[in-house]
């Protein structure tokens, strides 16, 4: 997973949907809410980074990243802020942030709001991501000390992965991948990797143009449209190959219609979250689905 920031690192919301903050104590605030969000988290980012991340109790992955980075801020001194927002309680805040998935996260400085489309779940990529915040809150005027960006450390599965990778060998690389998800389920760079290398996998045989002609040829054949939409997505195409699927969402009934939903899941995880694409085709599936 690349901690890069994204290209449209500063893009400003508006937060004018929520009200006129309360007073608050001076003591620290950890959970964002409507009423402290602008006196305890913007307002704050004046003078340090701020971040914060929205999080379920449906969804342990987003619990245990709250958990971590309240301990990385507490353990920096609180050089930073973190604060985290609960979906389930803070609708207000969700819908001024425009959280459309999870997991989510938002740096401040100098009361901008920067989305993070991607926020790794491991120690050492948050710090990299964490030291690209502080350069960036540096050169805006924030007086910062900005940390060494670390290198990465990379898993044994990982190494092994790339190695397959580079010699083409992607089905060596998926099952290195599988292994480290065995031993670490909720690692994303892991997901990333499996999806990457099944999808190779899967057009390794198919002749573009031909699977392409069929798929349009033949509507009520589930397959076709599978291999289709994967020989779009891999050609860059990644918009029809979502409406295909969407497509076969809505013709398709029974376990046909959840093959379809699951394929467009798995080429749903390697775009990245903030993609418009991306956002229309979950909402469109969403409303297909319920």
């Amino acid at each position: 997973m690349s901690s890069s920031i994204p290209a449209n690192f500063g893009r400003a919301f508006d937060l004018s949907s929520l009200g006129k903050t309360k007073a608050t104590s001076a003591a620290t605030v950890h959970e964002a809410t409507a009423e402290n969000f602008l006196t305890d988290f913007v307002q704050i980012s004046k003078t340090k980074p701020v971040l914060l991340v929205a999080y379920t109790d449906r969804a342990p992955q987003t619990l245990e990243l709250k958990d971590l980075l309240a301990k990385l801020s507490k353990d920096d001194g609180e050089s930073w802020k973190f604060g985290g927002v609960n979906i389930e309680t803070e609708p207000q805040l969700v819908q001024a942030l425009r959280i459309q998935s999870l997991p989510a996260a938002f740096a401040f400085i100098a009361e901008q709001v920067l989305p993070l489309p991607e926020i790794p779940a491991r120690e050492d990529q948050i710090r990299i991501l964490l030291a690209q915040v502080f350069k960036i809150a540096s050169e805006r005027g924030l007086l910062v000390n900005v940390p060494e960006i670390p290198e990465p450390r990379m898993e044994p599965e990982e190494i092994a992965a790339l190695s397959a990778m580079e010699k083409g060998d992607y089905f060596g690389a998926a099952m290195a991948f599988k292994n480290w998800l065995q031993r670490s389920p909720n690692e994303q760079m892991a997901k990333l990797g499996l999806a990457q290398c099944e999808l190779a996998l899967r057009i390794s045989s198919l002749d573009f143009e031909r699977t392409l002609r069929d798929g349009d040829a033949n509507p009520s054949l589930l397959q076709h449209q599978l291999m289709a939409a994967d020989v779009e997505f891999a050609s860059g195409r990644r918009k029809e190959g979502f409406e295909r699927l969407l497509r076969a969402v809505s013709r398709f009934k029974g376990e046909d219609r959840n093959r379809a939903k699951d394929h467009l899941l798995l080429l749903f995880q390697l775009v990245d979250q903030s993609d418009p694409d991306l956002i229309k085709a979950r909402q469109v599936l969403a409303s297909a689905l319920f």
